[in-house]
């Protein structure tokens, strides 16, 4: 039979609780080991993102929009009076001259009120005339009347001379010599009277020709009017340019047969070889341009340089409206309503600490970047201040160094981790 050693079961109960104290304290051990390892890092390709390295020096702050080119001179052609559209001779896109005709219109109201002005105009100066002949053969008969009193003075006045002679030699009786004098004095007196007449008569013909010529010339000026009106309705460019478009953008366009208003729009015509751009700014960042800014203009033809003309005060869809005026040369295919890309010119930093631009980088804001390891291969997470940007640049204020790189793509598909592997 067995016989139980002495001690046995002791000697179990302390290997027994040996082996549980060292599984705990290894269990506990590994698991603060695990604990103390970070998160395993995601890949990500380094093809993919864009890396940019900060750097010191200077920059220009500038601001960029898009937009188009547009005639700094349109002419906007109205009917001067309703009419009827009888021909239309260009289309849109036709260059124009000064004298091109773009279309006629009819207006037979028109047409009357011109054919009856000049009617009233030749009949007011056949009435001058008749009346100017009458007023002349008066004045004639006046002036004849004149000269026969004039002529039967001096023969009174010579007969009373002679019979004074002879009163003084006692020749001829005192009252013959009396009434030969009276009777020149009398003449004397009609002589200047009818002298006077004719004077009058003169200043009186001036008189009435001058009115009839007053009403000549207010029929006359009717008449032009008249005649404006009438050349009006044959509708010329007056400039020279291209059509852009016949008829108003609101309205559909101008066909033949069609009746027109007076001041409905024809036509409208810009001037190429005198373009501006407008470009539409952010309102966020149209705050600092200011008026004379340098600016640069890109048809995708060739870059334009420009000056900030005008700046729109009204906000239209998160945007303002910035004229530039162009100051170079025109490249070929230069045309009204060509999309183009501005790049205005706000302010030159001399020396700053830089990087590109990020995707969802605003100016003076905060934000947080994967900053890579010296070694390339991982990316960490910093809290970045951003200070005055530009269009591809912006001010490091707080978070990084020169030297540094950074990753600028977007990477919020990365939010929940704070470590990337770049591949």
């Amino acid at each position: 039979m067995d016989v139980p050693r002495k001690g046995a079961h002791r000697n179990r109960m302390i290997r027994r609780i040996v082996y549980t104290t060292v599984a705990v304290i290894v269990l506990s051990g590994t698991t603060y080991f695990l604990r103390q390892l970070k998160p395993a890092a995601p890949p990500v390709e380094r093809a993919t993102v864009w890396i940019d390295q900060v750097k010191r020096g200077p920059i220009v702050l500038q601001v960029r929009g898009l937009g188009t080119l547009v005639p700094e001179d349109i002419l906007w052609i109205p009917a001067q009076s309703m009419g009827r559209v009888d021909k239309i001779y260009v289309r849109p896109g036709t260059e124009v001259k000064p004298d091109t005709v773009l279309l006629d219109l009819s207006n037979p109201e028109v047409e009357l009120a011109a054919a009856t002005a000049e009617w009233q105009l030749k009949a007011a100066q056949a009435t001058y005339t008749d009346l100017k002949v009458k007023l002349e053969s008066g004045r004639l008969d006046q002036e004849a009347a004149a000269a026969r009193v004039g002529s039967e003075y001096a023969q009174a006045k010579l007969n009373a001379d002679v019979e004074a002679k002879l009163g003084e030699n006692g020749l001829t009786s005192d009252v013959k010599v009396k009434t030969t004098k009276a009777i020149a004095d009398e003449l004397l007196n009609r002589s200047r009277i009818e002298r006077e007449k004719a004077e009058i008569a003169k200043e009186s013909i001036q008189a009435q020709l001058a009115a009839q010529q007053v009403n000549i010339e207010k029929l006359r000026a009717e008449w032009e009017l008249r005649k404006a009106q009438l050349a009006l309705l044959k509708v010329r460019a007056g400039v020279n340019g291209v059509l852009q478009q016949l008829g108003a953008l609101q309205t559909a366009p101008i066909e033949v047969g069609q009746q027109v208003p007076a001041g409905t729009i024809l036509a409208k015509i810009a001037q190429q070889d005198k373009l501006k751009a407008e470009l539409k700014i952010a309102e966020t960042q149209a705050k600092d341009i200011m008026l004379g800014q340098v600016a640069q203009i890109d048809t995708r033809n060739g870059i334009i340089p420009g000056k900030v003309t005008r700046i729109d005060p009204a906000v239209i869809n998160g945007t303002r409206t910035v004229d530039v005026k162009l100051e170079g040369a025109l490249p070929p295919g230069a045309v009204p309503d060509l999309s183009v890309d501005g790049t205005i010119e706000l302010a030159r930093l001399d020396d700053v600490i830089y990087v590109g631009r990020p995707v969802f980088g605003q100016p003076n804001s905060t934000i947080t970047l994967f900053k890579l390891e010296p070694d390339g291969r991982e990316a960490t997470r910093v809290q970045v201040k951003l200070g005055r940007s530009s269009v591809n640049t912006i001010e490091v204020v707080e978070g990084l160094k020169v030297g540094d790189q950074v990753i600028l793509s977007d990477m919020t598909a990365q939010d929940a981790h704070n470590r990337i592997q770049l591949n």
